[in-house]
């Protein structure tokens, strides 16, 4: 019998059916272990630290149901049909904020499809050839047959090195979520969401009911602030509420508003956040309004095509958020052709829209007007496009 040397770690014992056990995993030693576990604790604390935003919001929502509800309405208003119509008005714009609200903080944000991404061989090739022609080549070999029409600064290939793909268009790599993003408009600390594609209708409507309810709080509460503050009701304890109420709901008005109007002007202009700061870059040029399609237009590509859906956070956006139609954008030559009936002719060029065609619900919105006609597309027909530009790897975050 082989004896075991002294120090040498036991054999695990077999399991049943004569396979021996795996030994257990033990963490990394040393300064890399010790890197790596404080690396994950901190990630974790951090996490919990992004959901502080989101509780001080519950707990203001919490508080002002009841100090509207208990204090204001049931212990200190003695008309009968007043606590009736201000109860059910209040519950109505708190149920319609609390629902967005949910909406816009648990709607995973969407993230470009498969065919964005680059192939395992192309990765391959990607890390193994030096910066120049050979990594052109395999972006521009990934890049040919996708709707893209944005460029970087330089006029390169939009890719993201961290997620291994091609950045469609208005797409934005996250640092907080450590993910591409379509049609990312910022990363909001107050939802611990990014808001994207998926839920910027969701967002406009927490912005519009919060400010609806903070008007409506406000509103009703102002006659028992002036009275509880020259001393015309007794003072109690609803005093403190029915006060600092009104002053949280003026407050939040305020900050609220403006925010409001802001983002009604990016949809109006069929702009994002970070559209205003960095304006698109196409093939030819640079054109902050290069997706504007039109007041109307640019509304229903947020709301969709069913009003009766618009005030309702329930998703209705038109599109899949990798592709957009838009006016300004030649057709790229080494792209597939695109579709019929979907393209259109301004300022002496042959204006074109992404090769591959857009959903139904997308692409409507490029056909059902006449100044986009059938006669004028087929008589810029003939014209060719310009050459692609250098299709340098550029990293944009």
């Amino acid at each position: 019998m082989q004896r075991r040397a002294p120090g040498a770690p036991r054999p695990s014992a077999p399991a049943r059916g004569g396979r021996p056990r795996p030994e257990p995993r033990l963490a990394p030693e040393g300064p890399r272990g010790r890197r790596a576990l404080w690396g994950g604790v901190r990630r974790r604390c951090q996490r919990l630290l992004y959901w502080v935003p989101v509780l001080f919001i519950s707990s203001i929502l919490c508080w002002s149901y009841y100090a509207y509800v208990t204090q204001l309405c049931l212990l200190t208003m003695t008309n009968i049909g007043e606590k009736v119509v201000c109860l059910v008005a209040y519950h109505i714009f708190f149920m319609l904020f609390v629902w967005s609200y949910w909406k816009t903080i648990f709607t995973l944000p969407m993230n470009p499809s498969k065919e964005f991404h680059l192939s395992y061989s192309d990765k391959e090739s990607l890390e193994r050839e030096p910066r120049g022609e050979s990594q052109q080549e395999v972006l521009r070999r990934a890049a040919k047959d996708l709707p893209i029409y944005t460029r970087t600064m330089s006029g390169a290939i939009r890719y993201c090195d961290r997620c291994h793909l091609v950045k469609p268009d208005r797409c934005h790599h996250c640092s907080v979520c450590d993910k591409c993003i379509l049609k990312m408009d910022h990363h909001c600390p107050w939802v611990n969401n990014c808001v994207g594609f998926s839920n910027y209708k969701f967002f406009l409507l927490f912005l519009a009911y919060s400010l609806l309810y903070c008007l409506f709080v406000a509103a009703t509460d102002l006659q028992y602030f002036i009275k509880f503050w020259t001393n015309g009701l007794p003072d109690t304890q609803a005093k403190f509420h029915i006060m600092f109420l009104f002053f949280a709901a003026a407050m939040f008005s305020v900050s609220l508003s403006s925010l409001f109007g802001y983002h009604c002007w990016l949809v109006s202009k069929n702009k994002s956040t970070l559209e205003v700061f960095r304006a698109p870059i196409f093939r030819h040029r640079t054109d902050k309004n290069g997706f504007s399609l039109g007041f109307s237009k640019n509304l229903r590509q947020v709301f969709g095509d069913e009003k009766k859906y618009w005030l309702l956070p329930v998703f209705s956006s038109l599109g899949d958020g990798c592709s957009f139609p838009t006016c300004l954008v030649s057709q790229d030559p080494e792209q597939a052709s695109t579709p019929g009936g979907l393209n259109s002719s301004s300022k002496n060029e042959n204006h074109l829209f992404p090769a591959k065609p857009l959903r139904d619900s997308q692409s409507h919105l490029l056909t059902d007007t006449p100044s986009w006609s059938e006669t004028t597309a087929k008589a810029e027909k003939g014209k060719v496009g310009m050459s692609n530009p250098a299709l340098t790897m550029e990293n944009e975050t």
